[in-house]
């Protein structure tokens, strides 16, 4: 998984046309709130599946005033890859891999990118749903398949609600391949998680406690077993609900502060963002490990919410682990930092430092 090399947008977001070539390690982004620091963040977090850090529909990225639809292109290596929407059909996702058409699932097999922005400081305290999409971003960057399974069983639940709500006429043999389509895929998501999670709990464990590392995590909800048993014998109370009561969109990520012992969301603010942070530099490790290279760390005004003895540590701990793209309004903010590759971000323009 090699580093991006240059990054080139059009019509997106705020941006007409920009284009940046970062080098392998901190590649720093300087701006004024609103300049469109998270916009280029959120483009290289668009080189893999889903919809990238802000979660935004497709018609939401393209520019205001622009020919109504985005390109996002990249270069790694000597690999190009592209994605993005066309003016005639802005809610469909293009991607391209050396100039050819290609699945958005596709792109997890040539990077792995982890994000953390400031929307995700409350996580632990945050919805259920929240914290699946954050532990399914870790699974995906060690198991590309993820994504497939995900979109199955996803796809299978969503026909099966709808059919679920046209009551007694509903076609029971359908319901029956709906569900089984779900057990099948939905063992795959939670297997998933549950390696990842087993993963991560070994990386932590035999990490020493610094301002980063204090946590222990655990799936929680729904431990597994007959799914097609439990949908078809749920269907009366399945159909009064509106959804599906049972299955890997029932699971969560649970996760303690390993010296008090408390769960996270009881922790404070700043507790709680070292223990995210802690997560995504272990995920980070473990990455590295099973994928022979880093994943690409996206880190949305990280530094603006530590106090300046975890900036230190932080920086620390992201030396030499790949490329990791920041975002601050102030330079200052990432004073410590040596080599690294600055851009000056304000409307529409990213220049060098």
């Amino acid at each position: 998984m090699p580093a991006v090399t240059r990054l080139a947008l059009t019509d997106f977001r705020s941006y007409p046309t920009a284009a940046v070539e970062p080098g392998p390690g901190f590649v720093l982004l300087f701006g004024e709130n609103g300049a469109g620091k998270t916009n280029v963040l959120e483009a290289v977090s668009l080189l893999t599946p889903g919809r990238g850090l802000r979660g935004a529909p497709l018609t939401e990225i393209a520019r205001e005033g622009g020919a109504g639809g985005f390109a996002v292109a990249a270069r790694l290596g000597d690999v190009e890859i592209g994605t993005g929407a066309l003016a005639t059909t802005p809610e469909r996702r293009q991607v391209r891999v050396n100039g050819a058409a290609a699945a958005v699932n596709s792109l997890s097999e040539w990077l792995s990118v982890l994000w953390l922005t400031p929307a995700m400081d409350r996580l632990f305290s945050g919805t259920a749903g929240e914290r699946r999409r954050f532990l399914d971003r870790l699974v995906l960057a060690l198991e590309p398949s993820h994504a497939h399974h995900s979109a199955r069983y996803e796809a299978a639940m969503r026909a099966r609600n709808k059919l679920l709500a046209g009551g007694e006429s509903a076609d029971a043999a359908w319901l029956t391949a709906l569900e089984a389509q779900m057990a099948e895929h939905g063992e795959q998501v939670a297997d998933g998680r549950a390696r990842t999670v087993e993963a991560l709990l070994e990386r932590l464990v035999d990490t020493p406690e610094d301002s980063f590392a204090p946590a222990t995590i655990a799936l929680d909800g729904w431990s597994g077993g007959d799914l097609v048993k439990e949908l078809g014998a749920s269907r009366s109370r399945d159909a009064v609900a509106g959804r599906a009561l049972s299955g890997a969109h029932r699971q969560d990520l649970a996760v303690t502060h390993r010296s008090k012992g408390i769960a996270a969301s009881r922790c404070s603010t700043g507790e709680q963002k070292a223990l995210l942070l802690g997560l995504v530099l272990a995920h980070a490790d473990v990455v590295a490990e099973r994928r022979g290279a880093p994943p690409i760390l996206l880190l949305d005004e990280v530094a603006a919410h530590l106090d300046p003895g975890r900036r230190s540590a932080l920086f620390a701990r992201l030396e030499g682990r790949g490329q990791v793209w920041m975002s601050a309004t102030e330079a200052a903010l990432f004073d410590g930092i040596g080599e690294a590759s600055r851009f000056d971000v304000a409307a529409g323009r990213i220049s060098p430092a």
